[in-house]
């Protein structure tokens, strides 16, 4: 791996950096992020294109979509590991060319498998991104500042959804087609990796680690025993479905939804996922914000995910006005940005010792329930159509009813013993 010396402009023996230097290593690794962003959401705009060069059906083209959310997910094992052993600028750095050659290989691919392999080195290259900014600012921020600077981060994140609206649907339409979009992001994420190379040390932690450092067995099992409590059951359960189902809509359907409902040029389509993209920038930090604290923090999560799950219903059955549905999609970024409650969640339903476990556990969730989702809409798409009905209305209802199943899940499994004692001790007079 890197080597994980200070950067030539931060000294190792500088001792604590300042607020300002620490939101310089932040904004760095969320060029990582936003890049990782940019990727999982680029099938919507290119859908048109892979089908007509490879011949793609609804399920091949499911299948593609969600293999980035699978290597990414599957990684995140690994990449928890490698954080927690080598640190966040090794691991970083060493995984990120992965995302590069993915993306170059992406722009050449002469067949679909070459595609396919492509989307695998991405996934694996982009898969300690938001980790290692979770995890950041867990170790060098203040805890009761957690749920905030999460959410700014992931706004920060999603400018990398920006590209992937408008201009990549610019790219695509007059630019070139979508290797153009591939041969870009290569670009950009050389930068990003240069970036963090030059910027990104690790400081020493708020929060000491432990003296004794973890063998890659000993990490493992530890991933295994938090299969073993209780409440992990239902934090990854909606865990794999909230991210899951609003990342299938921006990602993977939102393009071909309005353009085959309601004629929408690429363009016009990708001026939504551009209003969407810009929503996304703010949601998670207004979520931040509006985060209730430790005591009514899921009951607002449970409430939300089945909000969410209302709203896709509705949408699966609005067909008469595409501007009555780009409002329904804009109002669905904007409630998204619930999803940083959920994080907050983890870290307080864990000990210290077991956080950055816990949270890269959760990372791999999210991601391998994106696989999930879009693989099996992608079956569902193709299902509806030889049956002869509208396949976005059936994708919309699979993926609400996936939602509510998960929303009503996490309400009814056990909820952890530490965030149990904060809700009495809350309650108590």
């Amino acid at each position: 791996m890197p080597s994980s010396s200070a950067s030539p402009s931060l000294p190792a023996d500088s001792g604590r950096p300042s607020p300002r230097a620490l939101w310089v290593m932040l904004l760095a690794l969320l060029s990582g992020f936003a890049l990782s962003q940019a990727f999982r959401t680029t099938t919507a705009m290119v859908a048109q294109g892979l089908t007509a060069d490879f011949g793609l059906s609804p399920g091949s083209l499911g299948a593609f979509a969600g293999l980035f959310g699978l290597s990414f997910g599957v990684a995140q094992l690994l990449m928890g590991v490698g954080l927690d052993l080598y640190g966040l600028r090794r691991t970083v750095l060493t995984a990120f060319p992965l995302a590069v050659a993915g993306s170059a290989l992406s722009a050449t691919a002469p067949t679909y498998p070459w595609l396919m392999a492509g989307q695998l080195l991405i996934g694996v290259g982009c898969s300690p991104a938001f980790l290692a900014c979770t995890l950041f600012i867990a170790r060098h921020f203040p805890a009761d500042r957690f749920a905030y600077l999460s959410g700014v981060a992931m706004g920060v994140g999603g400018l990398g959804l920006l590209f992937t609206g408008t201009p990549l649907a610019w790219l695509v339409q007059h630019g070139g087609g979508w290797r153009t979009g591939y041969a870009v992001l290569a670009v950009l994420s050389a930068l990003s990796w240069l970036l963090i190379w030059l910027r990104v040390h690790e400081p020493t932690p708020l929060v000491p680690p432990p003296a004794q450092r973890e063998t890659w067995g000993q990490a493992l099992l530890g991933f295994g025993q938090l299969l073993t409590v209780p409440h992990t059951w239902g934090i990854l359960l909606l865990g794999m479905s909230g991210y899951a189902a609003f990342l299938s809509l921006r990602g993977l359907w939102l393009a071909p939804l309005l353009m085959d409902r309601y004629h929408l040029s690429l363009v016009d389509s990708g001026n939504v996922a551009l209003g969407l993209s810009l929503i996304a920038l703010f949601a998670p930090g207004l979520g931040g914000r509006l985060d209730p604290g430790i005591a009514r923090r899921r009951r607002w999560i449970g409430n939300a995910s089945l909000l969410m799950a209302s709203l896709f219903m509705v949408l699966a059955f609005l067909h008469g006005s595409a501007a009555a549905s780009v409002v329904l999609i804009l109002l669905m970024g904007l409630l998204s940005g619930y999803g940083v409650l959920q994080y907050a969640d983890v870290r307080a339903s864990y000990p210290p010792t077991l956080t950055g476990r816990a949270l890269s556990a959760y990372t791999m969730a999210m991601f391998l329930g994106v696989a999930l989702m879009q693989w099996f809409t992608g079956i569902v798409a193709t299902w509806a159509q030889r049956q002869g009905w509208d396949a976005y209305t059936a994708v919309m209802l699979a993926i609400a009813t996936w939602l509510a199943l998960a929303s009503a899940g996490f309400r009814v499994l056990p909820v952890s013993p530490l965030v149990s004692l904060e809700n009495k001790r809350k309650t108590r007079p």
